[in-house]
């Protein structure tokens, strides 16, 4: 399984652009696909530096309904109008990230993206074929990134917090190994795996995921208090787990000490090969 990161937060060793969104791109035996397609189109000028044909891509997993995960999806359609775009419905939301004392910002997908004809909407778990499986439902017994405290929803009701229902992850399975991904944890990755392990009895191997934990301004002590015990229970479990996107450099740091070789860092432009 190859896998490149084609948009990600930082720059990568092979003069590709960065922004701050997300999006792979994996060659299996039977498939192309990406999961997400980042905040505008540079997954598409990367791709090319990389020699990635995204006319090739027969599968877009979208991991959830925020712009920089979602922001490239039309421009994604003009070039490639076949491919399967999976997501949840509930994807459409009226989703805005506002910080305490500040003005709220939409931050949902494009709405045009709704008649596009190559949408298919996943239930809780969808068995796309035997290496691709796609699943939601995810619980909260363990804490949730303190940073989706910022993150609305707009409703009949009102403003109300974000409940996630609209995070899904995928599973890819082959060659006898179990690679997880997910776009930003928002339920953090601990009740992720939860979620995982109820549905197929064990771990991945790898786990490959932005953790939702970056902040513009310091980190609070409830802030390094979910970084580290976070930390510390993954460094208890079985997989290698690659990161990058929302988890932010300085948490990432907090985790690499504690977790060491266990956690590592995609740039936009890298390469992994599982």
């Amino acid at each position: 399984m190859k896998i490149i990161t084609l948009v990600e937060n930082t720059e990568g060793a092979k003069g590709c652009g960065a922004e701050h969104g997300l999006s792979l791109y994996v060659e299996t035996e039977k498939h192309r696909l990406l999961m997400d397609t980042g905040a505008s189109s540079l997954f598409l000028q990367n791709a090319q530096i990389l020699g990635v044909d995204l006319e090739k891509v027969d599968t877009v997993i979208l991991s959830h309904g925020h712009f920089d995960h979602g922001g490239g999806i039309l421009t994604f359609a003009k070039v490639n109008p076949q491919a399967k775009i999976w997501l949840q419905k509930s994807a459409f939301g009226d989703f805005y990230s506002q910080p305490k004392g500040q003005e709220g910002h939409y931050i949902g997908l494009d709405p045009a993206i709704r008649g596009l004809e190559q949408l298919v909407f996943a239930g809780d778990v969808c068995r796309i074929d035997e290496e691709l499986t796609v699943f939601s439902a995810i619980g909260t017994a363990w804490p949730l990134p303190p940073t989706n405290h910022a993150l609305k929803e707009k409703g009949p009701e009102g403003t109300v917090q974000e409940d996630f229902r609209h995070e899904q992850c995928l599973v890819i399975r082959e060659q006898g190994k179990a690679v997880l991904f997910s776009g930003c944890a928002h339920h953090g990755m601990l009740n992720i795996l939860d979620r995982y392990k109820a549905l197929f009895q064990e771990e991945p191997d790898v786990v490959i995921s932005g953790f939702h934990m970056m902040k513009k301004r310091g980190y609070e002590d409830r802030d390094v208090r979910f970084i580290t015990e976070t930390a510390a229970e993954l460094n208890k479990t079985r997989p290698i787990y690659y990161t990058g996107h929302c988890t932010g450099e300085v948490p990432y740091q907090m985790m690499k000490e504690i977790m060491g070789d266990k956690i590592r860092y995609l740039h936009t432009g890298d390469e992994l090969t599982v």
